[in-house]
């Protein structure tokens, strides 16, 4: 099928258990994709194939799949939830042109939610909304309507209302044709009737559907005329209009029922149709030069154009490594040559396959608008742009978060070592938020990820996967280095040793940067004191140190240095005399730039029942949180704070004691504070020992 007009690639995302699997797992049962659906609490959910997946009930890596509604292809994916994967839900985003949030119908926005709708902001991409479980105690539509627009900042555009409340709740009311459905007790989708509307409930479907058709003809100025002027619009204009203003982000289609007791996915699979946009329909993907700064040329969606498309997705698994790309321009055949603009090297295509969730079916070609695997490419990483080579380019790339928590591990035997290489390669390929390094000092090998859940799911993989057995030893904060005082200095790097020496001399302000700079460096020598072609040698000779700060041996954050002057040697200077010289200045000033430890801070949002509020915040104030916010909700009350990371280990018990089994908790990293005295004489002494025994 090669009209792009009726393909549709969309993602579904939302908080854990708002139901985004169990959504995914009813739109595969409608559209004939599966015959049985599988439950996410049997462990039998198509998208969720993975045993960590079976076993915790979670989505950990997104999963894609195809299947057709409508004579509409949809190239669908099931991102996770949790806090810890948000790098998968960041880069299917990044590849998607429509998105449906999921939220609980009793949870309402919860604290992921936010993060995940921030990312599609950020990628402005077109989304549905979808307002789920609404069978469940505590559900109330409007109340999650109304925190959307007040969390989110959304303008939701209601399209169904519920019909019956909690366990009372049987059927829907579509507001634009102004009907209603109401489903049998059989559990099966197709068994739904067309019904009066209920009497209660026509003046609140009045109320929407003039809301509804206000909002939608502000998009065409000529209907909106004809309205004003008492005109009776068309329902296909008005699906026109939302059509666009949803493209346009104005609004955002709102839906509800439950998945869980299939009740209104078809209105869900209709919106997906009728108001996300095709692969044409969105703006073409940026292309950038080496830096990573945008060309001003774009991927226009066309099967005529040259060949461009981009990796977004690694996964290994018992057929050999697969490549996800998304194709925005021209034709992949079999058998073809590609180039990777990243490594410059180019690579023949072998098996494409088109995915459902672990099963393939095998394919000749594919074309823009399409998401396909390749199995077996070599040198190809998440982010890398593959092209014609004849027309080289490259995509916009990818940009992903540095960890903030690390593990060090070691192989039981000596047998297991190089397994847990070969592993954590396919892992690190899979993974681009997943770091590993070795510890010079003590051999270790040192995992670094975005939280305790994300570690301990990496290290259950290696184990039971890849069959290594490891000694884990305690979660490991990462702390930074940043400075104080604003210093200016001189440093003259000298060498001779027969024949040509080395000679170079800086003169060069360190001062504190913005807080979330990193490191930045200019120079504003005037005169060629320091000729040019040296800044590049003393940036570079910075910008190395700054891996080791002089406390602790910890990165350096947020520093601004300035080269003012200098003197050269006409024979003796040299790039590497004036690496060698910024690297001694390092050494020499940062010291006496008041130098300071920094520790991350994480968003924490707790939800606890009212009885235990005390309980939660007394506790949070015993970890060095800041609490920030309270906000009731109809099942309890939500905790927001700012905690230090090195506090939160093992919360999660903590808080399930505290609140009988009933508290939850999210976090995310948010930004870095200088740590108290105490603190960071411990952390030093600590480090100091280290190095000592090393």
């Amino acid at each position: 099928m090669n009209d792009l007009s009726h393909y549709r690639n969309i993602g579904i995302f939302a908080h854990v258990d708002a139901g985004k699997t169990t959504t995914t797992e009813r739109i595969l049962k409608l559209t004939g994709k599966i015959h049985k659906t599988g439950e996410v609490h049997d462990g039998a959910a198509t998208t969720d194939f993975m045993e960590q997946e079976q076993e915790r009930g979670i989505t950990i890596q997104s999963a894609a799949t195809t299947c057709f509604w409508n004579d509409h292809r949809l190239n669908i994916i099931d991102t996770p939830g949790h806090v810890d994967f948000t790098v998968e839900v960041y880069r299917s985003l990044k590849v998607l042109d429509g998105g449906v949030g999921v939220f609980c119908g009793s949870g309402g926005v919860e604290p992921q939610s936010e993060t995940n709708w921030r990312y599609a902001n950020d990628s402005e991409v077109a989304r549905i909304i979808f307002v789920n479980k609404l069978d469940r105690i505590g559900a109330d539509f409007l109340r999650v309507v109304e925190q959307i627009k007040k969390v989110l900042g959304a303008n939701p555009l209601v399209m169904t209302l519920p019909i019956g409340r909690e366990d009372e709740f049987k059927g829907i009311v579509d507001v634009l044709q102004q009907k209603a459905y109401v489903w049998d007790d059989s559990g099966l989708p197709e068994n739904y009737e067309e019904v009066p509307i209920p009497e209660d409930m026509t003046d609140l479907v009045a109320e929407y559907h003039e809301q509804l058709v206000e909002t939608a003809v502000e998009q065409d100025d000529d209907l909106m005329m004809a309205y004003m002027e008492g005109e009776e619009v068309s329902v296909e204009d008005l699906k026109r209009c939302i059509r666009k203003g949803t493209i346009n982000l104005d609004f955002f289609p709102t839906f509800c029922g439950s998945a869980f007791k299939n009740k209104g996915v078809q209105m869900v699979l209709d919106g997906v149709v009728d108001y996300l946009p095709s692969p044409t329909e969105v703006d073409p993907q940026p292309l950038t030069d080496e830096k990573g700064e945008e060309t001003g040329e774009v991927a226009t969606v066309s099967v005529d154009e040259p060949l461009r498309a981009l990796a977004f997705k690694i996964m290994d698994d018992r057929f050999g490594a697969l490549t996800f790309i998304r194709i925005y321009s021209g034709k992949l055949e079999k058998g073809m040559t590609i180039l990777n603009s990243f490594t410059g090297k180019t690579e023949r295509i072998g098996r494409m396959v088109e995915m459902h969730a672990d099963d393939r079916n095998e394919l000749d070609a594919a074309h823009a608008g399409d998401i396909i695997a390749v199995v077996g490419m070599k040198n190809v990483q998440t982010g890398h742009t593959l092209c014609d080579p004849n027309h080289p380019c490259t995509l916009e790339p990818m940009v992903f978060p540095d960890p903030v928590i690390s593990i060090a591990v070691s192989p039981k035997d000596k047998g297991g070592s190089e397994k847990m290489g070969i592993a954590l390669g396919k892992m690190i390929a899979e993974d681009p938020s997943f770091r590993v390094e070795t510890d010079q000092e003590s051999g270790d090998t040192i995992l670094k990820g975005m939280g305790e859940l994300h570690l301990d799911i990496k290290v259950d993989i290696l184990k039971r996967t890849y069959g290594v057995e490891l000694e884990v030893g305690q979660p490991q904060v990462a702390y930074r280095e940043t400075i104080t005082q604003q210093i200016e200095d001189s440093y003259t790097h000298k060498k001779q040793s027969g024949g040509a020496g080395q000679f170079g001399k800086i003169d060069y302000r360190i001062k504190p940067g913005e807080p979330g700079s990193g490191y930045s460096f200019n120079s504003t020598v005037v005169g060629g004191n320091v000729p040019k072609e040296f800044f590049p040698a003393i940036e570079k000779g910075f910008a190395m140190m700054m891996e080791e700060g002089p406390l602790a041996n910890y990165p350096v954050l947020d520093v601004e240095i300035e080269l003012f002057d200098g003197a050269y040697h006409a024979v003796d200077s040299s790039a590497i005399a004036f690496e060698l010289a910024a690297k001694g200045a390092y050494r020499q000033s940062m010291p006496k730039a008041g130098p300071q430890l920094i520790e991350p801070i994480m968003k924490v949002d707790v939800f606890t029942p009212e009885d235990h509020v005390g309980d939660v915040i007394g506790d949070l104030n015993r970890r060095r949180g800041m609490i920030k916010d309270q906000e009731p909700t109809s099942t309890g009350v939500r905790v927001k704070a700012d905690v230090p990371l090195a506090e939160m280990f093992g919360y999660i018990g903590h808080l399930r004691t505290m609140t009988s089994g009933r508290g939850q908790f999210s976090m995310e990293f948010s930004h870095y504070l200088p740590c108290p005295a105490q603190v960071a004489e411990d952390v030093i002494a600590e480090a100091k020992e280290r190095m000592a025994t090393a």
